[in-house]
């Protein structure tokens, strides 16, 4: 297996890892309190893209470095991704609120929305960071 087959490998068990956590954590019924939930499921986001940055590149992304890179993206993209990642939060939070109260079936449900929208970004990074790491290496003549 080549180099970037063995990153690609290592970035897709951590996307599956981090989206069956975000899935689980979403699952357990916290009536009236999704949203610090939420804050700490960000977190675990965030933590997902920096452990995805460091498979292909080797090297730790502090946050600072995070917003820049995001910045090279440009601002509509920024501001497209941060208004969906939001909303996707929000709806969530607000989802899980109302099936806190339709007990393990909407549980189930919820944990399969939140580990999937923590899985779509995650690919989405995954994504980008396989095309700059392929950019940034020598190509073969």
């Amino acid at each position: 297996m080549s180099s970037l087959g063995k990153k690609r490998l290592e970035a897709s068990l951590a996307i599956a890892t981090y989206a069956v956590g975000s899935g689980t954590a979403s699952a357990a019924p916290t009536p009236g309190g999704e949203i610090p939930k939420q804050i700490l499921l960000t977190a675990s986001d965030v933590l997902m893209y920096t452990s995805i940055w460091k498979i292909y590149f080797e090297e730790d992304l502090s946050r600072k470095e995070l917003v820049e890179i995001l910045a090279e993206l440009g601002l509509v993209t920024i501001a497209a991704t941060g208004t969906a990642y939001v909303v996707s939060k929000a709806s969530t939070a607000l989802l899980k609120e109302i099936t806190n109260w339709t007990g393990p079936l909407g549980w189930g449900v919820v944990a399969a929305i939140a580990g999937s929208l923590s899985g779509l970004f995650g690919v989405g990074w995954a994504i980008y960071c396989d095309q700059l790491y392929s950019q940034r290496q020598p190509q073969p003549t």
